[in-house]
C-alpha cells in the first residue's frame, strides 16, 4: 500500500515537470525494466501492483503499450477477480428475498384442516388461518393443500367393493373415433367385470340419451342384467337413462368427477382397443367401424389373453397340456394380420 501511495505522489510531482524530462525518465525506466525482465523472466506482482494496473486500465486507454511484466489478458483477469471480490464483500450480509418460507408447524396445520374438513376449499382454510393470526397468502395455502397427503380409505373401500361384487358389476362408456373425412363417430359399449366380456357394442354419430336407452334395452333384453352398472358423469347418461336402468332392477353407480380409475375396467378396454386396432387403421364411415369393432370383439373374446384373467381369455380358451415336442404350430391371422392366434396343427 505504501508503494502505491508513493507512486501516486510521484505522479503528482511529475505532472509539473517538462515534457523533455518526462521522456528521458520514461526511457531510463524502460531500460531498467528490460534489464529486470532478463534477470527475472517471471516476476511476481503484489496485490497493490495489481490494483495499480487495474485502476490504470480504467484511466489510460494506451495502457497496453507500457505493459511489460505481464500480458494484457492477465490484467483483465485481475479486474474480473476484483469484481468478484467486490460483490462478495457487498453480499456478506445477504437478505433473503421472495416469499417467506412456510414452517413445518403451519404446513402440518394446513394438512390437518384438509383431512378434517374435506369439503373446505382454499378460501375457507385461509380465512381460518387468518383469524388464528398467521400471515400467509391464499395462493400459498392452495399450493400446500395440493400437497396434503390424501386419505387412502375411500379408494380402499371402492377397490374392495369392485373386487367383492365383480360378478354382478358391468360398466358402460363412450369413446370417440375420427373418420377419414374428419368426422367423429361415437362407440358405445357395455363390459362385464367378471370375465371382461363385451355385452354390447354399437356405433353412432349422434349419441343422444334416447339412443343410449335403446342400446341399453338391446344389451339386457333377457334376464342377464347385472346388479350394478358403473358409468361416468357424461351428459349422455342423464335422468332418462338412469330411470331406465332402475326399471331393470339395476343399481346405478356414477363415478366421481375426473376419476377414470373408478371405472378402470372400461377405461382399460378402451386403451386396448385403440392400441390393438384403432391406432393402425383409418375409419371410413360408420359401417366400416361397426365391422372392425365386431371383428375386434371376436378376437378379444376368443384369442386375446388377459393379465387379469391369469393369462386366459374371456371366452375361456383352453390351454394345451404337455404338448408334443414335434407338434407343428400354425398361425391364424386376426384383424387383417395385425394379430395372430397360434395353435397346434391337428
Amino acid at each position: 500500500m505504501l508503494r502505491l501511495l508513493r507512486l501516486l505522489f510521484e505522479l503528482a510531482a511529475r505532472s509539473v515537470c517538462s515534457r523533455r524530462d518526462l521522456l528521458l525518465e520514461n526511457l531510463a525506466l524502460r531500460q531498467q525494466l528490460g534489464a529486470l525482465k532478463q534477470r527475472h523472466p517471471q516476476p511476481r506482482l503484489a496485490a497493490p501492483d495489481r490494483l495499480f494496473w487495474v485502476v490504470l486500465r480504467r484511466l489510460w486507454p494506451e495502457w497496453k503499450r507500457s505493459l511489460v511484466l505481464v500480458q494484457p489478458e492477465t490484467v483483465v483477469r485481475w479486474h474480473r477477480s476484483g469484481f468478484k471480490l467486490y460483490w462478495t464483500w457487498l453480499s456478506r450480509h445477504r437478505t433473503r428475498a421472495g416469499r417467506r418460507c412456510v414452517n413445518k408447524e403451519l404446513r402440518e396445520l394446513i394438512f390437518r384442516m384438509v383431512s378434517e374438513n374435506p369439503m373446505w376449499g382454499g378460501p375457507r382454510i385461509h380465512g381460518e388461518l387468518k383469524i388464528l393470526g398467521f400471515n400467509i397468502s391464499e395462493r400459498t395455502v392452495l399450493r400446500w393443500m395440493r400437497k396434503a397427503p390424501r386419505n387412502p380409505e375411500p379408494a380402499k373401500r371402492w377397490a374392495a367393493f369392485l373386487s367383492n361384487h365383480r360378478e354382478a358389476i358391468a360398466a358402460m362408456d363412450f369413446f370417440t373415433v375420427p373418420t377419414l373425412t374428419f368426422g367423429v363417430l361415437y362407440c358405445f359399449f357395455v363390459i362385464a367385470h367378471d370375465r371382461r366380456r363385451i355385452l354390447h357394442c354399437n356405433v353412432t354419430r349422434h349419441p343422444t340419451s334416447a339412443w343410449v336407452v335403446q342400446q341399453f334395452r338391446e344389451a339386457f333384453s333377457d334376464d342377464s342384467a347385472p346388479g350394478y352398472l358403473l358409468f361416468d358423469r357424461g351428459s349422455n347418461f342423464n335422468e332418462e337413462v338412469i330411470s331406465t336402468i332402475k326399471t331393470f332392477g339395476i343399481e346405478a353407480k356414477r363415478t366421481s368427477f375426473c376419476s377414470p380409475w373408478q371405472d378402470g375396467v372400461a377405461e382399460r378396454w378402451v386403451g386396448n382397443c385403440r392400441r390393438d386396432l384403432l391406432d393402425h387403421v383409418i375409419v371410413l364411415n360408420e359401417q366400416h367401424l361397426e365391422r372392425l369393432m365386431s371383428e375386434y370383439i371376436r378376437y378379444y373374446h376368443d384369442d386375446r389373453t388377459h393379465l387379469a384373467l391369469a393369462k386366459g381369455t374371456p371366452a375361456g380358451r383352453g390351454a394345451k397340456t404337455n404338448p408334443n415336442a414335434d407338434c407343428k404350430v400354425v398361425s391364424m391371422p386376426r384383424l387383417g394380420g395385425l394379430h395372430h392366434r397360434y395353435d397346434c396343427a391337428a
